[in-house]
């Protein structure tokens, strides 16, 4: 039986779709399938079909891809909250960017329907915010975050347009995010400080970066519409890379995520601390799951990534 007080569940973000997730556990599981239709019938379209089917450029439109995601990672979860004796009460959530909406879901703080407007809103705002002001986002392989930070801060200053720390992800994998030209101008100097590699992201959307500046005010007035309760289970955020523990906190939390750091290593890094040393990730693909090995190589991890991986785990 799994020991919940040493369990983290994560959830991960836009980068983890792919088309066909969701699918099998639709198919073999009647509350994931159930999941997936209540999603349908509060936008009013058939996300499912897109899950399911594609195709992928549709699927990989930020509008689309935040509600996917989360609506993924809830369908696991009333999975394993209809299957197990006694529903999973781990010792913490959290989420990778998108994935701290499904985290707050997942700890009660944030109600479905209202998750699955408000990622959808969320999607559109940035969209939009990237055709108003096309960004650009790259990994950088090999640096610390310190290195990165400094980089970011000399190119900004060089070239008079934004580019800083979009995740810090784990040690020696990180993303910055900004405006094209300063990212062309930072990836040369990125290797000639010592990164392995860059790698250009395929966006256009300059996430947690000040290019977001632009739809801030209006996502917080959507936030301000959305009632938020206290997690019953703490929600270890990106922003502060601490536990959100109240609601005004959880509001500031997701209006602040959009133009902040991602701060995953040392959200990790917080939960290992305080004595977690399973993570069972809740979500298509396994990205988060790697993260965490380079992050301790000594901490479990379990992806939920489809029927057969929830089958195997319910059986253990």
């Amino acid at each position: 039986m799994i020991d919940w007080t040493t369990t983290a569940l994560v959830f991960p973000g836009q980068g983890s779709q792919e088309v066909g997730m969701g699918a099998d556990l639709a198919e073999r599981f009647p509350e994931a399938k159930a999941a997936f239709e209540q999603a349908d019938q509060i936008l009013g379209f058939a996300l499912s079909d897109l899950c399911f089917n594609g195709p992928a450029d549709d699927l990989n439109d930020t509008y689309n891809t935040q509600p996917a995601l989360y609506v993924m990672g809830i369908a696991v979860l009333r999975v394993l909250e209809a299957s197990l004796l006694t529903p999973p009460r781990p010792d913490f959530v959290a989420g990778h960017s998108l994935g701290e909406f499904t985290a707050l879901t997942a700890a009660g703080a944030l109600a479905f329907e209202d998750g699955v407007r408000l990622v959808r809103e969320r999607g559109r705002l940035m969209k939009e915010a990237g055709e108003r002001t096309p960004g650009a986002m790259a990994a950088l392989l090999g640096l610390s975050s310190d290195a990165v930070r400094e980089l970011c801060a000399e190119t900004t200053a060089q070239t008079g347009k934004p580019v800083v720390l979009a995740n810090d992800n784990c040690d020696g994998q990180l993303v910055i995010s900004g405006d094209k030209d300063a990212i062309e101008a930072a990836l040369p100097l990125a290797m000639e400080r010592g990164a392995k590699k860059v790698v250009p992201l395929t966006v256009s959307v300059a996430s947690h970066s000040p290019l977001m500046e632009s739809i801030s005010a209006e996502f917080r007035q959507h936030l301000d519409q959305i009632t938020f309760v206290p997690p019953r289970v703490p929600v270890i955020g990106n922003v502060s890379a601490a536990p959100l523990g109240s609601v005004d906190e959880i509001r500031f939390e997701l209006g602040a995520q959009l133009t902040s750091t991602v701060r995953w290593t040392e959200s990790v890094g917080y939960m290992l601390g305080q004595g977690v040393g399973r993570f069972l990730e809740l979500g298509p693909k396994d990205v988060l799951s790697g993260l965490i090995k380079r992050i301790d190589r000594s901490a479990q991890r379990t992806s939920l990534n489809s029927a057969a991986a929830l089958e195997t785990f319910l059986g253990d």
